[in-house]
Parts: structure tokens; C-alpha cells; sequence
């Protein structure tokens, strides 16, 4: 079916998350609210999709614009509510061509609103007959939801908001989930008459529906999975559906073969992508875009940022960001793998190494206490405990050649620009400033001074 057009509703504040930011821009599992509703929409592929913001407009505009830039921004002015903000959109598209068939409205505070519920409830609209078709779902506590007040035959008779509602219609299970399908000019004619007389003082979009009903059928659909169409209003809420989400989430991969030792307290992200036979220990959290091999094992206690880990290696108790970890190589515990990483197979970044930007070769080793940044290693050289690449002098920074089949002694400075040769041996100790040739052994000397008999001046 054809969709005319959509109508995000991002106007509100969100009084209720007690936030700096709006409610449509706070992340659920690694995404706004905003985008997870946009992309589920934009699925439909509507002629037009837009959004309407009020508060903090510029910013959710931004926010929007930088999601999809095909969309329409719609400002709702200084009146309430959801009426109101259709009554907007539908002006500025009237104005822009006008509107004709289908037109979605759907909140942007559901973010797990999935694009096969919004295909299926267009398909029940146009088989219905509908000139309106609200989405509905049955709660076990429907606290805070309108409820759906339906006549002997079955037929959507109002939509009462929780303050308006009556004992025995707050009784009521089935609720609005605030999304809606309406033949554009229904849609027209029902918002035409919409006042705010009603508890919360504000232009309500349910009561398009009485005038709806005058020009047409007005249906309603159920969602088949209420988690899809749960809104988030405080973060309460957002705490919960998060977890019952990423409990679908680790149950999905361990479905596919993987092992996850405590989903409790695995947290996975959306656009992760594991392999069969991966293990994931407790405490561990996989973010973005990452992705793990086989025969991986992350954790316990483990971020993943953007990550891709190779067949076999190993992540424990660390922080890895937007880093290649080649296969059978060992990280952790305790370090912490800043963007731009590439570590070859068979590598160590061991306990407490910091990396960033650096290139590691196949076998090399960073067992402990090291800084390795802006930084090329060659393949099986070893780094001594406590060594630091210095590759910023307070302006540029600068970049660090250790070659292949090197041995690096303990706390060894190496102070960028430099490059050192394959074969190289280092002294323990060692600052090293200037090129080495390969094959050569280079050592600072460093003059000791014993004073015998010292003490601190408060002893004397």
C-alpha cells in the first residue's frame, strides 16, 4: 500500500526524564528514539516524511536532518499537543502540494517500533475499509496509556487519556500506542475541530477520532508484540525496556551458537554481529557496529566499541574502541585500546597498555605498562615493560618506526620522529631519540650518584 505521507510527532519535552536533552534524543541501545522511529518509518517509503519539533526545535531538527535528509521539518507553535502538531504538518504539506491517501502518524518515543508492525497495520487499514486505523495493544499495567473504549460489536467507539478517564475505563487493558493511519482527507476534516477542553489543557489527536467517525470507519489493530509499541516516559521505563530488549538480544545469539555465560549482565547492541562457538563472560557490553569471530572469547568485564575481534583471540577486562584485533591475539586484562588499532595475529597488548593509532605485527608483543601510540611495530619484536612511545611535543604529533624482530628493553622512551631497524636490541632504560640502524644494540648511558649518609631534613 502506498503511504502518502508520515508524520513523526518530536515536539515534546519529555517533562518526565528530568532532562537537559529532549526525550527523542536520548539513546536506547546505542540509537535515539528519533532515528530507531525514522528508520522504521522511512521503510514505508511515504512520499513525504516529516517531523514536528517545538522544544528545543534547532536541536531536534538537526538531529533529524542528520538522520535522513530527505526529511520535512514541521515547527509546531507555543499551542499543545498532539492534535496540534498535526494540524501543523498537515498546513505545511497542504501548502507544499498537498496530501492525498494513506498518512502515518506515529509517536518518537517508541524505539522499538519495527517496520513489519507499521507494514502490517497499513495492510489492515486498506483491507478494512478504514478511514482511520488506530494501533493497539493489550498491557498487563497499562498505567499512563489511553485506553481503548470499544462498543458491543467491537468498533472503536473514543480513546480516553488516563487523567480523563473514569474507573471503569482505566479498568481497560487495551491502550493507544499513539500510532494511527488516516485517509488525508479524513485526516483533515477530523482535526479542523479539535479544542482543549480536557484535564491536561491541550489539543488532543484521540479526539480527531469522534469527528473521524462521522466521515468513515474507525478501525483498530493490534500489535502482535506489545515490547514493539511500548513507549518510554520516564527512565524508569527506559531501564526496563532496555533490559527486556536486550534480553531478546542475548537469547537471539545464543540461538546462533553463542555462548553467553550471564545475560544479566551482557549487554549487546543492535548492529553487533557475532559468530557461532564466540563466548561472552560476565559484565561484558558490545556496542555499535562490532564484530566477533569464531572461537572468540570477550570478558569478563568487557567494552567492545566498534570493535572487530578475529577468530580466537582473546578480550579480558578491557576497553576496545573502533581497533582490529587479529586472530589468537590476547588483550587484557586492564587495557585499553583507543580508535585506530590494527593488531595482527598472534599479538599481546597486555595488563595496563594503553594503544592508540598504532599498527602491530603479526607476534609482537606489548606484554604490560606501555603507551604504544601513533605508532608502526613490525612482527615478532618485544616490548619491555614500561615502555612509552612520546609522540606529541605539545603541538604535532608525531610518529614512531619499531621494526620487525626487535627487543625492546624496560622502561625504554621512545621520543617520535624516530625509526628503529629490524633486529635491534635495546638497553633497560633506554631514551632513544634518533634513528638506529638495524642489527645495532643502542643503550643510554646514565650517570648514578650514591650520596652516603643522607637524610631529609626533618630527620637531621
Amino acid at each position: 500500500m502506498a503511504l502518502s505521507a508520515a508524520i513523526i510527532l518530536a515536539a515534546g519535552e519529555g517533562t518526565r526524564m528530568k532532562s537537559d536533552m529532549p526525550k527523542v534524543l536520548h539513546e536506547f541501545a546505542g540509537v535515539t528514539f528519533l532515528k530507531r522511529v525514522m528508520a522504521s518509518v522511512r521503510s514505508l517509503e511515504p512520499e513525504t516524511l516529516a517531523v514536528v519539533v517545538h522544544y528545543q526545535a534547532d536541536r531536534v531538527a538537526a538531529a533529524a536532518q542528520s538522520y535522513d535528509d530527505q526529511v520535512t521539518i514541521v515547527h509546531q507553535d507555543d499551542i499543545p499537543g498532539t492534535g496540534r502538531a498535526v494540524q501543523c504538518a498537515m498546513k505545511q504539506l497542504s501548502e507544499q502540494g498537498g496530501v492525498h491517501g494513506p498518512v502515518l502518524i506515529a509517536a518518537s518515543d517508541m524505539p522499538l517500533l519495527d517496520s513489519a508492525t507499521l507494514h502490517s497495520l497499513l495492510d489492515f487499514h486498506a483491507q478494512s475499509g478504514n478511514g482511520a486505523t488506530v494501533l493497539t495493544t493489550i498491557l498487563d499495567d497499562p498505567t499512563g496509556y489511553g485506553r481503548i473504549i470499544r462498543d458491543r460489536e467491537g468498533n472503536v467507539l473514543r480513546i480516553v487519556e488516563q487523567k480523563d478517564a473514569n474507573s471503569s475505563e482505566l479498568a481497560v487493558h487495551e491502550v493507544n500506542t499513539s500510532v494511527y493511519v488516516f485517509d488525508a482527507d479524513v485526516l483533515a476534516e477530523s482535526i479542523q475541530g479539535l479544542d482543549s477542553r480536557n484535564a491536561q489543557g491541550e489539543f488532543y489527536l484521540t479526539d480527531a477520532l469522534e469527528t473521524a467517525k462521522s466521515t468513515g470507519k474507525v478501525g483498530a489493530f493490534a500489535a502482535p508484540d506489545p515490547l514493539s509499541v511500548e513507549g518510554v516516559n520516564d527512565r524508569i521505563q527506559l531501564a526496563a525496556l532496555s533490559k527486556q530488549h536486550n534480553a531478546r538480544v542475548c537469547a537471539h545469539w545464543m540461538e546462533e551458537g553463542v555462548t553467553i555465560l550471564d545475560p544479566e549482565t551482557t549487554w549487546i547492541e543492535d548492529d553487533v554481529v557475532l559468530a557461532h562457538d564466540v563466548t561472552i563472560l560476565p559484565g561484558s557490553y558490545l556496542r555499535g557496529s562490532t564484530t566477533v569471530a569464531p572461537h572468540a572469547v570477550i570478558g569478563p568485564d568487557t567494552t567492545l566499541i566498534d570493535a572487530v575481534v578475529d577468530d580466537g583471540a582473546t578480550v579480558e577486562r578491557s576497553r576496545v574502541q573502533d581497533s582490529h584485533i587479529g586472530a589468537n591475539a590476547t588483550i587484557g586484562p586492564w587495557t585499553y585500546l583507543r580508535p585506530g588499532n590494527e593488531l595482527g595475529e598472534g599479538t599481546k597488548a597486555g595488563a595496563f597498555v594503553e594503544m592508540k593509532k598504532a599498527h602491530i605485527g603479526n607476534g609482537t608483543k606489548v606484554p604490560h605498562l606501555s603507551y604504544v601510540g601513533d605508532a608502526d611495530l613490525g612482527e615478532h619484536t618485544n616490548i619491555g615493560g614500561g615502555t612509552i612511545t612520546a609522540n606529541y611535543d605539545g603541538v604535532h604529533k608525531h610518529h614512531t618506526h619499531i621494526g620487525s624482530n626487535v627487543h625492546v628493553g624496560a622502561g625504554n622512551l621512545f621520543v617520535a620522529p624516530v625509526n628503529v631497524g629490524d633486529g635491534v636490541t635495546t638497553g633497560a632504560g633506554s631514551v632513544v631519540r634518533h634513528d638506529v640502524e638495524e642489527d645495532s644494540l643502542v643503550y643510554s648511558e646514565n650517570t648514578q650518584h650514591n650520596v652516603e649518609g643522607w637524610k631529609p631534613a626533618w630527620e637531621r
